[in-house]
């Protein structure tokens, strides 16, 4: 450049195009642990607890306060402490990643927790009845004298995968319904009486068993298998059919009470006639 030239003026700066307006951020997606949890996750976690409970690792104590936080949390950062301590898969988390959380809210409604009950049913010359989704201890003591009691097991809740029922029954009948897929085991000692259990329709070793026990004097104990979602014209007929069988029942008892009364009689009378002829 020479000095003796005139400085040009520098061009003047082009402006640049608007920046384009920055998409926004998608939401961050919720953590595994906030996510919430089905009742197929509950009912993995309860099991689990179960399988806890048969093994000796925690106490019917300790498994019935675990139940309840189970079947009332709402996500898998509240199941994750409930199996915390124990061996195995440590946390349910996984089970997420089958359905999305928001699928699974608008397809699967949470069912309510089970009803806990005594651990002893009794029935003197009235009525007694478990049904709806109620929790099974793993001891249930069920005690009948000239009176009936109804269990519905079809929407219960078993606390272990083998629960025991000890049965009395005096003068009085049992009434269990068995929802498909479950085993029923009889070890009940019937004295004029008797015991009726369905067949198994499961070959599963690992699937869920009731055993009854006890003592059945003149009265009986009745299981059958039935779906569950009865309507209200079928309970009125199982009722029904309850009542008629009771009633038979109690017609045999009486029946057989009064050839046990005849025997005694003529065996007195025999006894009589022996000691007037020696």
């Amino acid at each position: 450049m020479n000095p003796s030239e005139p400085a040009r003026p520098s061009p003047a700066p082009v402006p640049s195009a608007p920046a384009a307006p920055s998409a926004p951020a998608a939401p961050a997606a919720p953590a595994p642990s906030a996510m919430r949890a089905s009742d197929a996750d509950r009912d993995r976690v309860a099991d689990r607890l179960r399988e806890a409970l048969a093994e000796g690792r925690i106490t019917p104590e300790e498994h019935a306060e675990r139940i309840d936080v189970v079947y009332e949390a709402r996500t898998y950062a509240e199941l994750e402490p409930v199996l915390s301590d124990l061996p195995g898969e440590p946390s349910p988390v996984p089970g997420a990643e089958a359905l999305p959380p928001r699928v699974r809210l608008d397809k699967e409604p949470r069912l309510p927790a089970p009803q806990r009950h005594s651990t002893s049913i009794l029935a003197v010359f009235s009525g007694a009845e478990r049904r709806g989704r109620w929790l099974v201890e793993p001891s249930t003591t069920v005690s009948c004298m000239f009176g009936g009691a109804e269990l519905d097991f079809r929407q219960a809740v078993l606390s272990q995968r083998e629960v025991t029922l000890n049965v009395t029954c005096v003068f009085g009948g049992v009434d269990i319904k068995i929802p498909p897929g479950v085993r029923v085991v009889n070890s009940v000692s019937a004295v004029f009486g008797g015991v009726d259990i369905p067949e198994d329709d499961t070959t599963d070793p690992d699937a869920p068993v009731i055993r009854i026990t006890g003592l059945v004097l003149f009265g009986g104990v009745s299981a059958s298998r039935k779906e569950a979602g009865a309507t209200r014209s079928d309970r009125e007929r199982e009722r029904h059919d309850h009542h008629r069988a009771l009633h038979e029942m109690h017609r045999d008892v009486r029946d057989q009470h009064r050839e046990l009364r005849d025997e005694r009689r003529e065996h007195l009378r025999e006894m009589r006639e022996s000691r007037r002829r020696h």
